[in-house]
């Protein structure tokens, strides 16, 4: 099959994820991190490190494509007119996302939730939104409540509610390192605050495993 080349380097058969970065700006994160490896103490010349400081900042961007992205948008591309008033859940949505505080991974699941009033979204849009914001140098906090709001403010529904559990590097491999530690975040907009019953569903829901 034909390779494409989508002008930045990267080629995809139709089929694999394309990369997309801007080479100017990748050789100049680059630059930096070939100076850090010799404040470090190793030799950024030696042939395990040659490839390096470009290999970091591709991934760099990859791990913060979320700042090129638009979670509303991404929400507004797939809404239809439904009269379903029941509660919609994805739950168990991989995050992978990067603390603003040391720059290391945390990770985890996302489950969200919200109660249509006539407007639905497709489902995988749900998961891109949480993608779009979890890309970026994020806190577990705000991440939540900007999932919640996008959803909100977007949707109009009933209400929306988001849990996630996490993972945080900074917690496991530096600092206290309590490598066991998992942090619940969560955040509620209309009747998942104001009704209890519709609350508990949910959290029921997201803890058992119907397949």
């Amino acid at each position: 099959m034909e390779k494409l080349n989508d002008g930045s380097g990267t080629l995809s058969d139709g089929y694999n994820k394309i990369e997309k970065w801007n080479p100017e700006v990748i050789n100049e994160i680059a630059g930096y991190y070939y100076k850090i490896l010799g404040l470090l103490g190793e030799d950024p010349d030696r042939e395990g490190l040659l490839n390096t400081p470009t290999r970091v900042a591709k991934a760099l961007s990859f791990l913060t494509r979320g700042y090129q992205q638009n979670p509303e948008e991404i929400l507004q591309s797939a809404m239809f007119k439904e009269e379903y008033r029941q509660m919609v859940l994805v739950k168990d949505i991989d995050i992978y996302s990067m603390c603003e505080h040391h720059m290391l991974p945390f990770f985890g699941k996302a489950h969200v939730a919200y109660i249509p009033d006539g407007t639905i979204t497709g489902l995988s849009k749900i998961a891109r939104v949480v993608e779009s914001y979890a890309a970026r140098l994020q806190v577990q906090e705000r991440l939540t409540t900007q999932i919640r709001n996008c959803i909100q403010d977007n949707l109009k529904p009933l209400g929306v509610a988001v849990v996630i559990e996490a993972q945080h590097m900074c917690m496991q491999i530096r600092g206290v390192q309590k490598q066991n530690s998992v942090t619940t975040t969560s955040a509620f907009t209309g009747c998942f605050l104001t009704h209890l019953n519709t609350r508990e569903e949910f959290i029921h829901l997201i803890g058992i495993r119907l397949h």
